[in-house]
């Protein structure tokens, strides 16, 4: 097993992980574990460009910086954003669970 494939497994054995998906600059899915393939089309298609205005905002406020992780959280999820060069690696997180085990 490589190195990626043990990391993927461990992130997604995380209490209430749904899926994580790898996308690379122009937005196509590399991997994805999300059982809906409608909302990892969605995330790949939406997410990268939101990183991109994210980083950008950051680069403006200070040029010597820049973004390392993004974490989005709404009613039914929580959207975790590790943008780098090439490729982005996007986990969704049903926030409801994290709570009750808290």
């Amino acid at each position: 097993m490589s190195e990626v494939e043990a990391t993927l497994q461990r992130i997604n054995g995380h209490k209430g992980v749904l899926g994580t998906i790898i996308v690379d600059a122009e937005g196509t899915v590399l991997r994805s574990t999300v059982l809906q393939p409608d909302m990892a089309a969605k995330c790949a298609s939406l997410i990268p460009s939101l990183s991109a205005m994210a980083r950008s905002c950051v680069r403006d406020l200070d040029p010597q910086n820049d973004l390392q992780f993004l974490r989005i959280r709404s009613k039914q999820h929580e959207i975790l954003v590790a943008p780098d060069k090439d490729f982005t690696l996007i986990v969704i997180q049903d926030p409801t669970t994290l709570k009750e085990g808290a």
